[in-house]
């Protein structure tokens, strides 16, 4: 199995922690990538806090949270959830005990997104990780146990895990993320590519009340939902018919394909079925609907 653009299901994840258990094979660090963003109530509605009280209260045993609001994003930038710099990233996984030789399963309990999120940032660094198909929910289905912690303390499952020096061999993509400038100038026909918005329709065309400044699109995207990609009565990937007609308007679309959402979340989702359906030209646009709808300047459809 190639990790790097793989899913994994709950009994492969089960397997390999029953191996680890009887010392025949290395355990993999589970992470579990959960933030809690809820639905704006009404235009700039931004609610964010971390997943950890959520991880506390129910996880798969042995897995560790990864904090996208504070440890995975970069705070010096002026906007939420901005990757960061790969430096920083292997810093972080260290911090959680993440060396060269680790397997990496990431989840959550949160429809997919946060998952597919940390598997980017990873992604765009050469990290080769797994992404646990249909997160927490799955597994319960599975009926795998699930544990759980009052604190770090505990919780023997969230003791902190030892540090490690910077062994991992980073090789950070060019072309995993997409600025502003370049947005632009394929949005305005000056640049080759295709913008994709992976919001929902009432989201996309302004019908839906927004956490960001002004409703609606950037002009020249698609629409395609990066739910439309999940099984809605499993949560898990869709199959492969399912998936390719689910991103079908972008199979033949000409690259790179530039994909944002409001904050660079659930384009994620939307990316990782676009890698399994066959396109490697796929772009984040990092800032999203909160960089662009903030400059007064830039026109929203």
């Amino acid at each position: 199995m190639t990790l790097q653009e793989s899913l994994v299901d709950a009994h492969w994840l089960a397997a390999r922690q029953r191996e680890a258990a009887a010392d025949a094979a290395p355990a993999p660090a589970v992470l579990d990538a959960t933030a809690l963003l809820p639905a704006p109530g009404f235009d700039g509605d931004y609610r964010l806090a971390s997943g950890f009280e959520a991880w506390r209260e129910a996880h798969i045993p042995g897995s560790r949270h990864a904090d996208l609001v504070h440890a995975f994003s970069d705070h010096a930038a002026p906007r939420h959830f901005t990757h960061l710099d790969p430096q920083a990233l292997a810093d972080v996984l260290g911090e959680h005990g993440i060396g060269a030789e680790t397997d990496i399963v990431l989840y959550d309990n949160g429809g997919g997104v946060w998952a597919t999120r940390l598997w980017w940032q990873l992604r765009a660094v050469g990290v080769p990780a797994a992404v646990l198909d249909g997160g927490l929910a799955a597994w319960r289905e599975a009926g795998f146990p699930v544990a759980s912690g009052d604190d770090l303390g505990e919780d023997s499952d969230a003791a902190p895990a030892p540090a490690l020096a910077l062994t991992l061999t980073l090789r950070p993509r060019d072309d995993a993320w997409a600025d502003i400038g370049e947005v632009a100038a394929i949005g305005s026909g000056d640049a080759p590519g295709t913008l994709v918005c992976a919001l929902g329709p009432d989201q996309f065309d302004g019908t839906a009340p927004t956490r960001y400044t002004r409703r609606g699109h950037i002009p020249g995207s698609l629409n395609v939902p990066a739910r439309s990609i999940v099984e809605p009565a499993t949560g898990l990937l869709a199959a492969d018919a399912n998936l390719r007609a689910a991103v079908g308007p972008l199979l033949d679309a000409p690259g790179p394909i530039v994909a944002y959402c409001g904050g660079g979340i659930s384009a994620t989702l939307l990316a990782l079925g676009l890698v399994r359906a066959g396109r490697d030209d796929v772009r984040i646009y990092d800032g999203s609907l909160e960089e662009w709808t903030a400059d007064p300047a830039r026109d929203v459809a």
